[in-house]
């Protein structure tokens, strides 16, 4: 049996640019290599989008209840649900590719909590057509939540130069300031050290942003948001052996962070660990779920249904989904 890990693709609404950016990535002789991908979605959609492409894949029916073992670097694994007609139009919202979004992924996470994948890495839903399948479910991550019991979790922005965790992301800055807390910064830093710890970095290197400029500078700024909300959950880290600095400017914190003095910086609002992920390109940030007790990456795009179909959208997103569901991947 390989080691490489079995990283399971699901196929999202597969109307949309998943079934395409996923044949893409699968002609990638470094995914091929470093791991054993299995696609979770509708055999027939695939196979669409690879006489779209005139991809050179072929494609393995799988059972869920056997191992999942590649024969082939051509050979594409598929645990074919097989939930959607066969004329399913490219583009436009239904009910029966929101449904069938939502059966891959909770089958998916079922193969995850049994031990026969790895990790999940999942193609862009359409929130419309999940509702419209019966799933009210603002996306991908509150469903894994449901689905894994998780009710303390936090998204982790990675691309090759820089990784960020947030302790707050989709509310306002006033809401983000009164939400920090040094529990949650406490349980943001612990979800960096574990999920960096189990991917095979022994003693992960993290950093805390401060809040104000200049991290407060002793209270030269701000109210003293940093004495009171960030160095509590720092010190309580730092006495449970995690290697944590901070708070300190992020104006900086950043350029080191890329420079290679830290694996991680914990980010303390989104627009504040978004912007730099998102300058070094918007191709290379990848979306990550932390705190699950499984490994899920996740393309930062959406279905795309304007260009879905045509053969001609942008891959990297995925690849690189890949590669970090591969990173992540706890070491067998």
């Amino acid at each position: 049996m390989s080691n490489k890990p079995i990283i399971g693709i699901t196929m999202g609404d597969a109307a949309g640019v998943g079934p395409e950016i996923i044949v893409k990535a699968l002609q990638s002789d470094e995914v091929i290599q470093q791991s054993v991908p299995l696609v979770i979605g509708d055999q027939k959609m695939l196979e669409r989008a690879a006489d779209i492409l005139g991809a050179d894949l072929s494609f393995k029916t799988v059972d869920k209840e056997n191992s999942f073992e590649q024969q082939d670097s051509n050979e594409v694994l598929c645990l074919d649900l097989n939930l959607l007609p066969d004329d399913l139009a490219f583009g436009e919202v239904s009910a029966e590719a929101g449904h069938a979004a939502y059966e891959y992924l909770k089958t998916a996470i079922e193969l995850a909590n049994e031990g026969k994948i790895d990790a999940i890495c999942t193609a862009p839903l359409n929130k419309e057509a999940l509702h419209k399948g019966g799933h009210k479910y603002p996306g991908h991550t509150e469903i894994l939540a449901e689905l894994t019991g998780t009710s303390d979790f936090a998204m982790m922005l990675s691309s090759p130069k820089l990784k960020v965790i947030h302790v707050t992301t989709h509310i306002g800055i006033r809401d983000a300031i009164d939400r920090i807390e040094p529990n949650r910064v406490y349980d943001v830093v612990k979800m960096a050290h574990d999920t960096l710890s189990q991917s095979g970095i022994a003693q992960p290197r993290i950093a805390v942003c401060g809040i104000n400029p200049h991290a407060g500078e002793n209270g030269l700024f701000g109210y003293g948001e940093e004495e009171e909300k960030v160095i509590p959950a720092v010190e309580r880290a730092e006495k449970e052996g995690i290697d944590v600095v901070g708070p300190l400017p992020a104006d900086t914190l950043f350029f080191r962070a890329v420079r290679g003095d830290f694996d991680i910086v914990v980010a303390m609002y989104h627009d504040q660990g978004h912007g730099p992920i998102k300058v070094l390109g918007l191709d290379a940030g990848v979306n990550i779920t932390v705190g699950l007790p499984i490994i899920r990456t996740s393309v930062d795009h959406g279905t795309a249904f304007d260009i879905s179909g045509k053969g001609i959208a942008d891959e990297k997103s995925m690849l690189e989904a890949i590669r970090q569901a591969i990173e992540l991947a706890p070491q067998k």
